[in-house]
């Protein structure tokens, strides 16, 4: 599981509940920003991740359970074969 595999999975799952980034992130109770594009890297360059607090919510708000989530970051819904 990469840094991009986990923000891939927010975009996605956003879109599977009908809202983009923001619109999830305001529904969940966070700032409208917290899951922007630019805040996924810090100044020096350094990987940003999501706080596990802000994957509750997103879960919580949206009635769903970590395998919803996770399903996302899944290899094998990127295409890849988990035994190769």
């Amino acid at each position: 599981m990469t840094h991009e595999d986990v923000w891939r999975a927010i975009e996605k799952f956003a879109t599977e509940h009908g809202m983009s980034c923001s619109g999830l992130a305001k529904c969940s109770g966070l700032d409208p920003t917290t899951f922007n594009k630019s805040k996924r890297w810090s100044k020096e360059g350094q990987p940003r991740w999501p706080s596990t607090n802000s994957i509750s919510k997103i879960l919580s708000s949206t009635g769903s359970k970590i395998q919803d989530f996770t399903k996302f970051i899944d290899p094998v819904d990127q295409g890849f074969d988990k035994a190769a």
